[in-house]
């Protein structure tokens, strides 16, 4: 039944079953992942609350940088020259070091949380309780596993599917069975 339910698109019945996941992510990442709110309940830390704390949640930086992907208005091609990398890192640690630097010191000016937080940078950690239904997950996966899909938010939505694929092993298997 999972199996025919899937293949002629009728989930509605998976809108019966959910999961909790607490995410910490970037903010960049998080703006993408806001997008899949039907069947979802979405809760976020808010940095006019808390203070960011970059020993608990370090800011973002990529494992390697990408090029941009010419004719593409999203999305990025392989990988910068080694030379070119450096001279990223460089420049963005640079960036990060003095918006995290700026905002701690408005803190210390006695600046409200809810105004200093301007400053920060989209690479700032966030953390979300995210609850979603199984067709709200299978949606999401669909569409961030593609291979055009960002590759910092595809790498989430491994991690989604990895943890949630044991707790439904008929639905995902029906679904992965789908995509044959």
């Amino acid at each position: 039944l999972i199996s025919y339910l899937i293949r002629h698109k009728h989930t509605s019945p998976l809108r019966h079953c959910f999961v909790s996941l607490h995410i910490t992510a970037p903010i960049f990442v998080l703006r993408q992942w806001g997008k899949h709110q039907i069947g979802c309940s979405w809760n976020e830390i808010s940095f006019r609350y808390v203070q960011h704390d970059s020993e608990r949640a370090p800011v973002w930086t990529a494992d390697h940088w990408r090029q941009g992907a010419a004719g593409v208005k999203q999305g990025s091609g392989g990988a910068l020259e080694p030379d070119q990398g450096e001279q990223v890192s460089t420049l963005y640690k640079s960036a990060i070091d003095a918006s995290v630097e700026t905002y701690t010191r408005l803190l210390q000016l006695g600046l409200c949380r809810e105004q200093a937080r301007a400053v920060l940078p989209q690479a700032v950690q966030s953390e979300v309780i995210w609850t979603a239904s199984l067709q709200a997950i299978l949606h999401f996966l669909d569409l961030r596993l593609a291979p055009d899909a960002q590759a910092e938010i595809r790498g989430y939505a491994r991690e989604v599917q990895r943890i949630v694929a044991p707790l439904f092993p008929v639905t995902f298997a029906a679904w992965e069975g789908m995509k044959k």
